[in-house]
């Protein structure tokens, strides 16, 4: 089998309702999804989803390659792109072309890939995140509502520019869960690298006289072991984070500096980072957490690392254009049995597009505010000329009503 060439297609969720977090929201509720196809000359075609950026060059590394090699052709896709460094979109990139090598691999093998990666339980515990910073109070309800009816009891919140906005709404999310029974309510804080190590600190006690926090994520910059240690010790909640780093040579100085609890690698990095990064964070006695709107790759090789503990549930609906055999049970990602990675993807459905996301407000999720880091007070906001959503934007009423459910993936 030889590795013939490959597609992209750029898809969106329709998330329904706005979405975002400290660093701005999409007030459509609208984002992009990019796809990767792999081709083989035996006809069959791996699905990666992730970015497309300097794709041309990354792919040179595996044409012609046999895509059963996945390992060896992940280290040639770095070697390719060692010298202007392999971070960011490009990282995203090979990620994408790693998750359809290894969907070929198992789909060529005929089995689903948590299975060929030495999986026992298809079922992958599964936490509610709703991206919801741009949600007002009874949308907030309504949303994580659907998550506890299907038997979601943690829930991870965007916040970190108002400790008094961050305590209602999250005791408002906790109560939900609550009065669905079951479980007591988890409860995570993502700040997205909004603070500075003392704001962290500040932030989080506060947060803590009143409720109590599994985690708070990426509380400072991603790279710094530091400040990151400092938080870790400064507050009682775990500190987890590495969803952005891209290598394990990202994640050594933060383990050297005790400075996470919880190791997290994002789906567009691929299942190959997530399988080294779940190694490095078992020798540490640390657990291992993947992020990401449809981690379908991470999901499956969640099941075969012994440290996994809990993976991210953004969004009830799948992507336009994307179908995947799994379902969300009792609180769980249940995988299916169809090969790879079970994902269909629907090119004319996806070609046939013709909406694109409006402008997010103020710049969107992916550019850091001015101000950022540079607010000393737990509680003072931001200033117009800085504007991120201080306060919790509306939804349309019926964006989260019970009629507009749809299954979780389908079949």
């Amino acid at each position: 089998m030889r590795i013939t060439g490959y597609r992209t297609l750029t898809t969106i969720q329709e998330w329904a309702r706005p979405v975002g977090d400290a660093n701005g929201v999409f007030a459509d509720g609208v984002t992009t999804l990019p796809v990767v196809l792999v081709d083989t000359d035996e006809g069959v075609t791996g699905v990666g989803l992730g970015s497309h950026a300097g794709i041309e060059g990354v792919f040179a590394a595996i044409e012609g390659e046999d895509p059963r090699g996945v390992s060896a052709l992940y280290d040639r896709m770095l070697r390719r792109a060692f010298k202007a460094g392999h971070a960011g979109a490009v990282f995203g990139t090979i990620g994408a072309l790693d998750t359809a090598l290894w969907d070929i691999k198992a789909r060529a093998a005929g089995e689903p890939l948590w299975r060929l990666l030495g999986g026992r339980d298809r079922t992958v515990p599964a936490y509610a995140s709703g991206l919801d910073i741009g949600l007002g109070d009874e949308e907030l309800a309504a949303a994580y509502g659907l998550y506890a009816e299907r038997g979601l009891r943690s829930a991870k919140l965007k916040g970190g520019l108002d400790v008094e906005d961050d305590r209602r709404r999250l005791a408002l999310v906790r109560d939900v869960l609550a009065d669905a029974g079951g479980a007591r309510p988890r409860l995570m804080l993502d700040a997205n690298e909004t603070w500075s190590r003392k704001e962290a600190v500040r932030h989080v006690r506060e947060l803590e006289r009143t409720l109590d926090l599994a985690w708070v994520e990426e509380p400072v910059r991603r790279w710094d072991a530091e400040g990151l240690a400092v938080v870790q010790r400064g507050v009682r909640a775990a500190v987890a984070s590495g969803e952005n780093l891209t290598g394990l040579e990202q994640f050594r100085p933060l383990l050297a500096a005790g400075a996470l609890d919880v190791v997290q690698t994002a789906a567009v990095g691929g299942v190959t980072h997530f399988l080294r990064t779940a190694a490095l964070a078992h020798a540490h006695d640390l657990p291992v957490s993947p992020i990401g709107n449809i981690p379908v790759g991470l999901l499956h090789a969640a099941t075969a690392v012994p440290n996994h503990l809990v993976s991210e549930l953004q969004d009830l609906r799948p992507p336009v254009g994307i179908a995947a055999d799994l379902d969300i049970e009792d609180g769980a990602f249940v995988l299916g049995d169809s090969p790879g990675l079970g994902l269909t993807v629907f090119t004319e459905a996806i070609e046939a597009l013709d909406r694109t996301p409006a402008p997010a407000d103020p710049a969107g999720p992916g550019v850091r505010p001015e101000r950022a880091g540079l607010r000393l007070l737990a509680a003072e906001r931001t200033t117009d000329s800085d504007r991120s959503p201080t306060r919790p934007r509306r939804a349309e009423p019926e964006a989260a009503t019970a009629d507009r459910r749809v299954p979780a993936i389908e079949h």
